[in-house]
């Protein structure tokens, strides 16, 4: 085994030739790994700039859904995935709300958390009976780094002092808020928080009765966690119109199965996980598309699903005096400016086909685009099943997959028009095609 030292230091086609050195033809993978490279230098440069040791790009399908109806203004949504029966599903839905009045949504507090982990080694009741004088003194400390937020109307909104000796002894955090705007605000947090750190210190070192040997920090982080920046998506109708959902059962036996089945997803983890994994089917697929750290949103909305201690659905059904409601509400830290919003070409341009959307609007219309995936997999699930659309859709990849002709292509499409897909039976049919 060699260690590799120096690395990030070679040249792009270097690395691309190291990278591919264990492939049965490292030449031909080289080609394959250059072939993807954007023939814009400029371009290039900047999804080069964005990672490190790229050695070649890797292309995900830019989608789009219509109809999506938020709060009464429409808009067309783009979204970044690979799964085909996604963004199917997003846009039919969409369009069944969006005849219906469209999806109402509202952002509940769009505030987010940072930490500042240390032990304190002095006097706890002392530590505590100070914490207006620290807290004075230490948004004093961190004005030079929060005056331009300040002066877009965001900045710290509190900051917390919590003895967590059950944890560790002599462990504290100093819990604070922030308002980010328009920003997603990570750079911008975890600046503060570490100014906090030397702040903390400064104020301990020539404060009476506190001791600079007193107090070590650990971690200055956000936390990903923002139960505090929530967004609250619905739509609802009549039972009778919801007639046209299914052609398999009636109104009000689709909304009785529905409600049934997000109630099983309420309180079994089991289907509760996949029930949620389809809602961050579109959530994802719009934070992708507009630049956003898709990782953040999936870890906070998973921790705010467990946060009773059971793991449940995010998103709630109700049949209450004639009237079918679906509903969502999921912590969504998202920007509009900064990071990857403007800096990635295509992020950009998808906020500018969302009409450059404020955070909030983005936040309502990715919970939309997540409620809406999610009333398309239970409408799925409790009627046709999820096979029959989904290997449907698929249809696509496994002919790509086997490299039919174009004239095989079109047959394999007739073959299944009415039949269940799979695999095997698209193998078998090709295999009768191109047997004399």
């Amino acid at each position: 085994m060699k260690i590799l030292k120096g690395f990030s230091k070679l040249s792009s086609e270097e690395k691309r030739r190291l990278a591919v050195s264990s492939c049965a033809d490292p030449e031909a993978a080289k080609e394959e790994l250059e072939s993807f490279i954007h023939p814009d230098p400029d371009i290039q440069q900047i999804l080069e700039g964005i990672s490190e040791n790229t050695v070649s790009n890797y292309p995900l399908p830019y989608n789009v859904a219509p109809n999506f109806i938020v709060n009464g203004k429409q808009y067309m949504v783009p979204m970044v995935i690979e799964e085909s029966s996604v963004v199917a599903a997003a846009s039919s839905a969409a369009r069944f709300w969006a005849a219906r009045g469209g999806f109402h949504a509202q952002v509940e507090s769009k505030t987010k958390v940072g930490q500042l982990h240390f032990l304190f080694a002095g006097d706890h009741n002392r530590l505590n009976a100070a914490m207006t004088e620290i807290e004075a003194f230490l948004l004093n400390y961190v004005a030079p780094v929060t005056r331009n937020m300040e002066r877009r109307g965001g900045g710290i909104r509190q900051l917390q002092l919590k003895e967590r000796s059950d944890i560790l002894g002599n462990y504290f955090q100093l819990l604070a808020t922030f308002d980010t705007i328009d920003a997603m605000g990570a750079n911008f947090i975890n600046s503060c928080l570490e100014e906090f750190a030397e702040g903390l210190k400064a104020f301990f070192k020539d404060t009476e009765d506190f001791h600079a040997d007193d107090f070590e920090p650990l971690m200055a982080i956000l936390s990903n966690y923002n139960d505090k920046c929530l967004v609250h998506v619905s739509a609802s109708c009549k039972l009778e119109e919801l007639e046209e959902a299914t052609a398999l059962l009636s109104a009000r036996d689709f909304a009785r199965r529905f409600v049934m089945a997000v109630r099983i997803a309420e309180s079994d983890v089991y289907r509760a996980t996949t029930h949620n994994k389809g809602i961050m089917n579109g959530v994802d697929a719009v934070i992708l598309a507009t630049g956003n750290d898709f990782r953040a949103i999936e870890a906070a909305a998973h921790a705010y699903a467990a946060r009773s201690g059971q793991y449940r659905s995010l998103s709630t059904a109700t049949i209450e005096n004639g009237i079918f409601t679906i509903s969502l509400k999921m912590p969504m830290a998202l920007g509009t400016t900064g990071g990857l919003t403007r800096l990635h070409p295509l992020a950009s341009r998808s906020l500018e086909i969302l009409e450059n959307p404020t955070a909030s609007e983005l936040m309502r219309i990715a919970g939309a685009a997540g409620l809406a995936n999610n009333f398309a997999a239970v409408r799925s699930l409790t009627t046709t099943g999820i096979q029959s659309g989904h290997m449907r859709m698929h249809l696509s990849n496994i002919i790509l997959q086997l490299k039919t002709t174009p004239e095989e292509t079109e047959k394999i499409k007739a073959r299944f028009e009415d039949k269940k897909v799979s695999y095997q039976a698209v193998v078998s049919y090709l295999e009768k095609l191109r047997t004399p």
